[in-house]
C-alpha cells in the first residue's frame, strides 16, 4: 500500500506544484535555519573531554583580597607563583600541573633552517597522562625530568611535519630560544575546544595551535617569557620572569585531577588551609576565598559559551515553529481541497487510518524534499557563519554524518506534526455529504 500512496502523493504534487514547492521551501528554510546556528551551538557547548572532564578541577586561590577580586568576589582566574609551586609540592591530587602560555623562536638544530615563532605553554610533566594527549611517537617526560629541570621538549605534528618532513624525530635537538632541547615525544592531533586548559588567555577558543610544550621548571630557569595574560596589582620590582616569579602577579593556570567526592572536598579543606597559613603568617589579612570546580562547571563560570549563540539557536527554532505552522496551514487547504476524491474513496470501503496513511505519506515526502534542499541550505549557512561570528568560533561548525540525519530527521518529523491535524480534518470528511454535494 505504501507505493500506492506514493503515487497518489506524487499526482497530488503535480496538480498543484507551486503550493507543494512552497511547503517544500518553508521547511528547508526553518531547517537549514536551525541546523546552522545548531552546528555552531554543538560546538562551542562541548564538552572537551567527556569521558574525564568532571575529574579534572581548576583551583583559584584569593591572594589579592577583597579590594582586587573578579566580578562576583570571584577570586584571579590564575595563580601566582609562589601558589602554584606550593600547590604542585604538596601533590594533593591524582595528577597535577602547572602551566603558562609561550611563544619562543624554534628551529632544528642539526638542519639548516630558520627560526619559526611557534605558540606552546611550558607545563608540568603530568599534564600528558591527565589529559589524555594522545602522541604520534615518544611519550612526555618524567617527573624527575621536571624536578632535574631536563632540557627536552614535546612538539606537535604539524612542527615535527615542518621541521623533520614527518618523520620520528625522538631523539633530534631542537634550539628553543637558543638553547638546545632533546625531543622526546611528538603528540598526534589534538586540538580540544573550548581549549579548557587555556582558557583565560584564549577566552576558550582560539585559532592558533599548540606545537610546542616544555617544562614548567625548566622554562623558568631558562627565563622564557609568558605571552599570556598577565595581572599584577603592583609593579614587579624586578623585570622578565624572575621578577614574576618574586611578584604576586597572576600568570600561571593549574589543573588537578581528583577521582571522587572525598578527594575533591580533601583538596578543598587544603587550599583553604593553605589561605589560612597566609593570612596566619601576614602575608594576606583576609579570610579564604578559593573555588575549585571540574572543567564543564569552569567553563559555565567563564562564560565560554557566548550567550548570543544560545539565543540564536532559540530564534532559529522560533522560525522553524512559524514555518511549521504555514506548513500546516497549506496542507490543510490542500487536503480539504480534496474532500470529493477523500468521500469517494471512503464510499467505496476505505477506512479511515487508510486516510491518515495515505496524507501523511504525502507529507512525509515534502517532508523529505525540505530536508534534502535544507541539507543543501544548512552548508550555505555553515560556509557563511564566519560572517557573524569571531573566526575561532565559526571554524568549528562543520557538516558531519550525525548533522545531515538530524536534518532529514527533523524535516521529516516536524513535517509529519505538521501534517497531523491536517490529516485528522481530512479523516473526518462524511463521504454521504460529499456525495450528495457532487
Amino acid at each position: 500500500m505504501f507505493s500506492y500512496y506514493t503515487e497518489l502523493a506524487l499526482l497530488s504534487f503535480r496538480r498543484s506544484p507551486g503550493l507543494t514547492a512552497l511547503m517544500v521551501l518553508a521547511i528547508a528554510f526553518g531547517v537549514a535555519a536551525s541546523m546552522t546556528t545548531f552546528s555552531v551551538y554543538r560546538a562551542v557547548s562541548g564538552d572537551p573531554m567527556p569521558w574525564k572532564s568532571g575529574r579534572i578541577f581548576v583551583p583559584q586561590v584569593d591572594t589579592w583580597g577583597p579590594t582586587e577580586p573578579d566580578k562576583d568576589g570571584e577570586p584571579r582566574s590564575s595563580l601566582d607563583y609562589a601558589t602554584a609551586v606550593a600547590l604542585t609540592r604538596a601533590h594533593r591530587g591524582t595528577a597535577q600541573a602547572p602551566m603558562y602560555k609561550i611563544s619562543p623562536a624554534v628551529q632544528a638544530e642539526a638542519a639548516a633552517s630558520h627560526p619559526v615563532n611557534i605558540d606552546g605553554h611550558a607545563v608540568g610533566s603530568e599534564f600528558f597522562p591527565m589529559l589524555d594527549v594522545p602522541f604520534l611517537y615518544g611519550a612526555g617526560w618524567t617527573l624527575q625530568d621536571d624536578e632535574r629541570r631536563a632540557n627536552v621538549i614535546v612538539i606537535s605534528q604539524r612542527l615535527n611535519g615542518k621541521l623533520f618532513q614527518g618523520r620520528n624525530s625522538v631523539g633530534q635537538s631542537l634550539l628553543v630560544a637558543g638553547r638546545s632541547y632533546r625531543i622526546v615525544g611528538v603528540v598526534g592531533h589534538w586540538d580540544p575546544q573550548p581549549r579548557f586548559f587555556d582558557v583565560v588567555n584564549t577566552g576558550g577558543f582560539t585559532t592558533t595551535r599548540e606545537d610546542a610544550f616544555l617544562p614548567f621548571n625548566t622554562a623558568i630557569a631558562a627565563g622564557i617569557e609568558t605571552t599570556g595574560n598577565t595581572g599584577c596589582s603592583k609593579t614587579p620590582t624586578e623585570s622578565g620572569i624572575a621578577g614574576l616569579t618574586r611578584s604576586n602577579c597572576v600568570w600561571i593556570s593549574y589543573l588537578v585531577q581528583l577521582d571522587d567526592e572525598r578527594s575533591v572536598a580533601a583538596y578543598m579543606a587544603y587550599l583553604d588551609g593553605y589561605a589560612r597559613q597566609l593570612r596566619d603568617s601576614g602575608a594576606v589579612t583576609w579570610e579564604p576565598n578559593n573555588r575549585l570546580r571540574d572543567i564543564p562547571a569552569w567553563l559555565d563560570a567563564r562564560h565560554v559559551v557566548p550567550a548570543d549563540t544560545g539565543a540564536s539557536l532559540l530564534v532559529a527554532l522560533g522560525l522553524l515553529v512559524v514555518c511549521l505552522v504555514n506548513t500546516s496551514g497549506l496542507l490543510l487547504a490542500k487536503f480539504l481541497r480534496r474532500s470529493g476524491e477523500i468521500g469517494v474513496r471512503r464510499a467505496l470501503g476505505a477506512p479511515r487510518h487508510a486516510i491518515y496513511a495515505q496524507f501523511l505519506t504525502e507529507a512525509g515526502m515534502i517532508g523529505l524534499a525540505g530536508g534534502v534542499l535544507g541539507i543543501a541550505l544548512t552548508g550555505v549557512g555553515v560556509a557563511c557563519v564566519h560572517w557573524l561570528l569571531p573566526v575561532d568560533i565559526a571554524q568549528l561548525a562543520r557538516i558531519d554524518p550525525s548533522l545531515l540525519l538530524l536534518t532529514l530527521g527533523l524535516a521529516l518529523g516536524s513535517t509529519l506534526v505538521a501534517g497531523l491535524y491536517p490529516t485528522f480534518r481530512a479523516a473526518l470528511v462524511q463521504p454521504t455529504w460529499q456525495l450528495k454535494s457532487q
